[in-house]
């Protein structure tokens, strides 16, 4: 067993934490204080199940308290009718939980008066009814005594894990349940980021094939003309035209790089990619960035491209006059907002924005478009930060 300072600590593999002794012992009073409510509650659960009012707070109580002193239960959205079903039988854990808390704190008084009477005693024993009780009965009483004290004092974290597993049953989905839909949804979205990455790659192909490789031939006729040509005034305008056209096929091939990644985002951070971004844009772009420091590299990427995107089919598709974008973090992640003025009727369906969602799924995100016929367009997206 390893070692760690003076005593030996225990690997917990299921909640991912050490544990030593000490905590141990303030998990079981945690466990304790949670049952000792759980009883107090015994009453008001039993009358708001057999009344059916105040059900569904009467549940959310129960379930603050559970994870107040333990793991939390996994719940569903709560409904009336489930919410009576569940108090009508947890009454029965909480008085389960008086029933073991009654009997441990029994158990330790008269082990206590006991162990006084025999201490504190003239004749080291115990006197009952002028009766000498010698002190090997006090031995043979300890072994029972000492076992019902510790039965007890399991059974304490047995009812807390039974008040956890009763509101997991019939309120939520099991461990096992969510670790399955966990596996589910991680291999859809690995199917998904597989299926952006190529859907990625055809589009970065057509760019090329269609944009700059067209801008490429059309310079090498340029020049092959300019070769035949014998007039200098008319070899100094293919010269030009081939001047123009190398300088458009150079802004397309930096128009199709900085899509397949940003350079200025590693070089100079979100706020100056977002402001290039804004500059670049045939429409207006404002931007308000509240984000309190840097999020990492994985989920700027993801910004800039939800950014990217969203503003570029505006600018395209919708004929705004203005597109405003909004960064929020909060306590549970960070909220992308691009919202334009324009005409509406984008499809979230369609391949940018799909794309998106996918790329916004593969760090647990999720991914909304709003846009009614006649606008306005909404685009949003919640990314989880660690």
């Amino acid at each position: 067993m390893p070692r760690s300072g003076a005593g030996s600590t225990v690997r917990n593999v299921h909640q991912g934490e050490q544990l030593t002794a000490g905590s141990v012992v303030r998990r079981w009073f945690r466990a304790f204080y949670g049952v000792l409510a759980g009883t107090v509650s015994v009453l008001p659960d039993l009358a708001a199940a057999v009344l059916g009012v105040g059900v569904v707070k009467m549940t959310e109580l129960e379930l603050l308290r559970i994870a107040r002193y333990g793991d939390a239960a996994h719940a569903d959205p709560l409904t009336p009718r489930r919410c009576q079903r569940y108090l009508g039988v947890r009454w029965l854990v909480g008085a389960l939980g008086f029933g073991v808390i009654f009997m441990l704190l029994l158990y330790l008084v008269t082990a206590l008066s006991m162990l006084t009477a025999w201490l504190f005693d003239g004749h080291w024993g115990l006197v009952r009814d002028g009766d000498r009780v010698d002190a090997e009965l006090i031995a043979v009483a300890t072994l029972p005594g000492t076992l019902l004290i510790f039965v007890s004092l399991a059974g304490v974290t047995g009812v807390a894990a039974l008040d956890r597993w009763l509101a997991t049953t019939m309120l939520g989905r099991s461990h096992q349940t969510l670790l399955r839909q966990r596996v589910e949804e991680l291999t859809s979205t690995r199917a998904g980021v597989i299926e952006a990455i190529d859907d990625e790659r055809r589009r970065i192909e057509r760019d090329l094939h269609d944009g700059v490789q067209q801008r490429l031939v059309a310079l090498g006729m340029l020049i092959g003309r300019a070769r035949r040509m014998r007039g200098e005034e008319q070899l100094q305008e293919l010269l030009r035209q081939a001047h123009d056209t190398a300088a458009e096929a150079i802004d397309e091939l930096r128009e199709v790089a900085t899509r397949v990644y940003p350079a200025v985002l590693d070089d100079s951070g979100l706020d100056t990619a977002l402001e290039v971004l804004a500059e670049r844009s045939s429409v207006r772009v404002e931007i308000g960035n509240g984000l309190t420091g840097p999020p990492g590299t994985a989920l700027e990427t993801v910004i800039y491209f939800v950014v990217s995107e969203a503003v570029n089919n505006a600018a395209k598709h919708a004929g705004p006059s203005v597109v405003e974008v909004s960064l929020r973090q909060g306590p549970d992640g960070i909220t992308v907002t691009v919202r334009d003025d324009g005409i509406g009727g984008a499809d979230p369906g369609g391949t940018g924005l799909s794309g998106l969602a996918r790329r916004v799924k593969a760090v647990d995100g999720t991914f909304e478009v709003s846009s009614p016929p006649g606008g306005p367009t909404t685009v949003c997206a919640r990314l989880p930060c660690g």
